[in-house]
């Protein structure tokens, strides 16, 4: 799968459309409100990945986050961010940012936030690996990195997951795929890309980068998220990893 292909999605206007349809109506969700006010300090400084067009960013500084930064890989998400921004009176940072390339020096802050499974949504593991490096790299020793992402195990998907294995197994997948789990399907928005990982091996692939992993947990488990939200985004599971 090609980064370009994957960048054209997101810079598409029927799909900047629609995150910022839920930058303003959604918001937050309530498992993540709880999540973020239970493991960053309002002062924190923290690199938001992947952000649309500012749904979380907007929300942490409602709630009275001071030092956000809020970056995404593709340049009309940011353009439509920053006018939302501008129109609603805030003055948050919005920055072009490829994630598996961070200008930031080390160390530098101490949370990182990649919602709505964002990091699954970079093709190839090799740049997810990458990702994940720098991730390590510009965050404080003792550091958070939040994510989410779906999971193979969720038994909704268990057959299909079952046909995708008998499919690889013979060599039948889609040429556009590079790694079982990848997933190219065809929506009202466009052709959009995700990758859905297995947890055993995730959680083995982001220690071998040098993260503990602090807890992974449904998002149906945290809270009971409104209607609106569920249809937004099926449920998904949190992880959460510290630099150590």
């Amino acid at each position: 799968m090609k980064t370009e292909t994957v960048l054209s999605y997101f810079n598409s206007e029927t799909v900047v459309d629609h995150y910022e349809s839920a930058a303003q109506k959604i918001g937050l969700w309530k498992s993540e409100e709880k999540i973020f006010q239970q493991i960053f300090k309002l002062e924190d400084s923290i690199l938001e990945l992947g952000c649309g067009v500012g749904r979380i960013s907007f929300g942490l500084h409602e709630l009275g986050y001071k030092n956000l930064l809020a970056t995404d890989y593709a340049k009309n998400m940011i353009q439509r961010a920053r006018a939302l921004s501008k129109r609603l009176g805030y003055s948050l940072p919005f920055r072009v940012c490829d994630a598996t390339n961070l200008e930031f020096e080390d160390g530098v802050f101490e949370g990182v936030i990649f919602g709505f499974n964002g990091i699954m949504q970079i093709p190839k593991e090799s740049n997810r690996i990458l990702a994940l490096k720098e991730i390590y790299r510009v965050l404080k020793k003792d550091g958070l990195f939040v994510f989410t992402s779906h999971l193979r195990s969720n038994p909704k998907y268990q057959a299909y997951w079952a046909e995708e294995q008998r499919v690889w197994s013979k060599g039948e997948q889609k040429k556009s795929l590079d790694d079982f789990g990848d997933r190219f399907e065809s929506t009202d928005m466009g052709d959009v890309y995700i990758h859905v990982p297995d947890q055993a091996s995730m959680e083995a692939l982001v220690q071998d980068v040098g993260f503990q992993v602090e807890i992974v947990v449904p998002r149906s488990i945290i809270a009971n998220e409104d209607p609106n939200v569920r249809e937004f985004s099926d449920d998904c599971a949190f992880w959460i990893l510290r630099k150590k």
